[in-house]
């Protein structure tokens, strides 16, 4: 319970009717959750508008309002509160209400279009291994030390956001590394937030169906790191072209970390195989058993920010070894005949491209590459062509199939994905709408030495379409197609 006066502090307040020195129990966004005694905010969404729910919110308890607008008729035992901008207030009206918990630990956030799932889950079983108590809120889950919760977005709205870091807070986590997605910036999730490091891992063509154009997205990203004080690190990918746009009005100390150029932190490619990496970094060799390039981008975004946590080197070269590939990153399913399975959650063009230029490297000199690839509806539509294109130009062969068409027509996704076939690679496309047949049938193509890239669903456990949401799990269907073949 917390005193309504002790919760706007910097939300910037325009007008106040009523009392703000009355004791408020929660805050809601969503009116039907709003009990007795509530704060409610009214957000103006892409879909609806809070302001048209202020009555219902009161009727359910809330004795107060925060929005951006006062209603035409207000009530004497309600108290309102003006804001410019309701969905910025709330990211401080959280924070505020949960004593400002990102104060209180270490928080490490990661951005870019690939490789934040798993740069804060390596982050995160790293200081574990070191001894400490952790936080990790990722796409895949949240987790307060070794409790772990379902995870419903990549980066939790304001309020859920700060209920986590206070619960880490309580449960004695001395860090929390999580994703920051270029939509929680945007709609002020991490707003109120005091980051002490931010990690940049690259941009590139995604969520343009949210975005409108590439500039709004990377303006989106550089968002983030504007935000962040003197106090902190923004640690950034020089060897990503839109590194130094990050870095151009931030306050924290830039930092750099690079596999091709001269910086701060420095790594090169020794070997890379199936089995893992051997690293060079910062003048030490490491074995590690994450695979492919951009992993070793990923292992050195980890020991940069470790090393900026005043972390011992040893100690933390010795734990990278240690590391496990995170689940639906380059996970793999060998059968008995030496097929490779691998599956990734590779969904934009630049991660299907970095994954096949993996596979490239470790696929045997007479085996052959076949992908099976489709891409989510109600999504950017621009990528469908190009993520069937660089399918096709990586590969010997290609199922083009659906991913989680949510309310659109699979096959209609697919026809907008084989415009990206040119004539010399349609001989070896194939399309097959239902992805478990899909999957089935490029096992069945495949022989001794050939690897099997799944893309685009990695870690999930579902398959979303017209709203409902289907059991399917990849690797479970590999490894159920290995089995049938007798493989396994």
């Amino acid at each position: 319970m917390k005193l309504l006066k002790d919760i706007l502090y910097k939300t910037g307040l325009l007008e106040v009717s009523g009392s703000t020195h009355i004791a408020i129990n929660d805050v809601h966004t969503d009116s039907r959750t709003v009990k007795n005694y509530s704060l409610f905010v009214a957000i103006k969404g892409t879909q609806t508008d809070g302001h048209a729910f202020i009555a219902k919110a009161i009727e359910n308890g809330a004795i107060a309002i925060v929005c951006e607008e006062f209603p035409v008729e207000l009530n004497e035992n309600i108290t309102y509160v003006k804001v410019k901008d309701s969905t910025a207030a709330l990211g401080y009206i959280a924070s505020n209400f949960y004593d400002n918990p990102s104060s209180q630990l270490t928080l490490v956030g990661v951005t870019g279009t690939n490789g934040k799932t798993t740069t804060v889950t390596l982050l995160f079983n790293l200081f574990k291994l070191l001894g400490y108590k952790c936080g990790l809120i990722s796409t895949i889950k949240y987790k307060i030390d070794n409790q772990e919760i379902i995870s419903t977005h990549t980066t939790p709205n304001a309020i859920q956001m700060n209920k986590l870091l206070r619960q880490m807070v309580d449960a004695g986590c001395k860090y929390c590394f999580t994703e920051v997605s270029s939509h929680s910036v945007v709609q002020h999730r991490i707003t109120g937030l005091e980051f002490k490091v931010a990690i940049f891992s690259n941009i590139t063509h995604d969520h343009l169906d949210y975005h409108g154009t590439f500039d709004n997205y990377i303006k989106a990203k550089k968002g983030f790191f504007d935000m962040l004080s003197s106090n902190a690190f923004a640690l950034v990918n020089r060897d990503d072209k839109n590194a130094w746009i990050m870095l151009q009005n931030t306050k924290a100390v830039k930092k750099t970390y690079s596999i091709l150029a001269d910086a701060d932190f420095k790594a090169k490619v020794i070997e890379s195989h199936l089995t893992g990496l051997v690293l060079n970094i910062d003048g030490q060799e490491v074995w590690t058993k994450l695979i492919g390039r951009f992993n070793a981008y990923n292992v050195l975004a980890v020991y940069s920010c470790a090393m900026l946590l005043k972390q011992d080197k040893i100690k933390v070269l010795t734990a990278i070894s240690n590391l496990n590939s995170v689940e639906g990153r380059f996970q793999y399913v060998k059968s008995k005949n030496n097929i490779t399975a691998v599956i990734d959650y590779a969904h934009t063009p630049d991660a299907l491209l970095n994954v096949l230029k993996t596979i490239k490297e470790i696929v045997s000199d007479n085996g052959n590459i076949i992908t099976v690839i489709g891409c989510g509806g109600d999504r950017d539509i621009q990528k469908r062509p190009e993520m069937a294109r660089i399918a096709c130009e990586w590969s010997n062969k290609v199922i083009l199939t659906s991913d989680n068409p949510r309310s659109e027509d699979p096959e209609k996704i697919i026809e907008q994905m084989k415009k990206g076939v040119d004539i010399k690679n349609a001989k070896k496309t194939l399309a097959i709408t239902d992805r478990r047949e899909a999957i089935k049938t490029a096992c069945t193509l495949a022989n001794s030495g050939d690897i099997v890239l799944i893309a685009g669903k990695g870690h999930e456990k579902y398959q979303e379409i017209n709203g409902v949401k289907y059991p399917f799990d990849d690797v479970q269907v590999v490894t159920e197609t290995f089995k049938t073949m007798e493989l396994i």
